[in-house]
């Protein structure tokens, strides 16, 4: 009966301190079950924020052309230096006209002696010695030897090529002697006391292009910056390039700027000074969106946001949450839906 008794005695013993282990290894589990996760939290707040992107563009002279002569003929003399600056209405280019001067003299000769002739037929006229018609006659042929004479000077300025508008000269591709046509090309003229700058915007930028709108552009192996402020754009995006070009007019004049040089456009066509912005590790990628975690009186609560620019740090949010809404930067994989929170700091 003592071995019975003794052996019932350690039987309970044993059940007693295998319960007291199970209670000990089940306990401390419960509670980290039921303790909040500490987290960092962040107030939302508002910032600047933009999408500065570069563009390639060319430089362009306010006025270029090509010179070349109305008529065909043989240069008689030209006045082309090559890079040098003329002024509007410079001979540039003489053709042979000696033709056309001698058919001047001999219209001129004509007209002396129909002038005399119709000065003597009205005298007649006034004392009845020839009729109306007579008179009007001699009036007639004056009036045409006249127009003759216009005619052929107009002919005798073709002759002469000029300068259309003050530029710089190009290099020459005729000589003296040579026969030139209406196709030749002679020379080439440019403006380039004033700059444009042309450039194409993507289409999806085109409503952000404002005439007078200010940019700033650099050209190739310089880092200097230049003004330029936009005049006009084109009426229809390319089908091309899917851009809409651009014209500026460049504010300033200086020696650097060469004529179809390329130009590097800086543009910032998304810039908003009052942005909201939360950190980039703040967002939760989803199958079909983003989200984020706000903390609401120590619950963790998740929400749908919706995203605009992003930058190295920061991530612009245009729907979901706003300024002042205090929301969780760490320990977002281990937090589930309502979990109990506690924030060690705030940033």
């Amino acid at each position: 009966m003592r071995i019975i008794t003794l052996v019932a005695a350690a039987i309970f013993v044993l059940a007693t301190s295998c319960k007291d282990e199970k209670k000990q290894s089940t306990a401390p589990q419960g509670g980290r079950q039921q303790a909040p996760m500490t987290v960092v939290g962040y107030i939302v707040k508002t910032g600047s924020v933009s999408e500065p992107v570069q563009l390639p563009g060319s430089l362009l002279p306010m006025e270029e052309t090509q010179i070349q002569a109305e008529v065909s003929g043989r240069v008689v003399s030209h006045s082309i230096n090559e890079g040098a600056y003329v002024n509007k209405g410079a001979l540039l280019v003489k053709l042979f006209d000696g033709d056309l001067q001698a058919q001047l003299k001999k219209l001129q000769v004509q007209l002396q002696i129909a002038e005399k002739t119709e000065e003597r037929n009205k005298e007649l006229l006034k004392i009845s010695g020839i009729s109306q018609q007579d008179y009007d006659l001699s009036f007639l042929q004056v009036s045409n030897i006249k127009a003759d004479i216009e005619l052929l000077r107009t002919n005798i300025v073709k002759t002469e090529i000029r300068a259309p508008f003050n530029g710089k000269i190009g290099f020459r591709n005729i000589s003296n002697g040579a026969y030139i046509t209406p196709s030749t090309i002679i020379t080439s003229l440019r403006q380039l006391s004033q700059m444009k700058l042309q450039f194409s915007v993507p289409e999806k930028y085109t409503s952000k292009i404002r005439i007078g709108q200010t940019i700033s552009f650099s050209t190739e192996g310089s880092n200097r910056k230049f003004i330029a402020k936009v005049y006009a754009t084109e009426s229809t995006v390319s089908e091309t390039t899917r851009g809409l070009n651009v014209r500026c007019m460049v504010q300033q004049n200086d020696a650097a700027l060469v004529p179809g040089s390329f130009a590097k456009v800086d543009m910032d066509f998304a810039r908003n000074d009052n942005a909201i912005l939360v950190p980039a590790q703040a967002i939760l990628p989803q199958a079909r969106g983003k989200k984020l975690i706000l903390y609401r009186d120590g619950v963790a609560k998740f929400v749908d946001v919706q995203t605009g620019i992003r930058d190295s740090a920061n991530v612009e949010i245009t729907g979901g949450v706003v300024p002042g809404d205090t929301i969780i930067t760490t320990g977002l994989l281990g937090l589930k839906p309502e979990a109990k929170v506690k924030l060690s700091k705030v940033q």
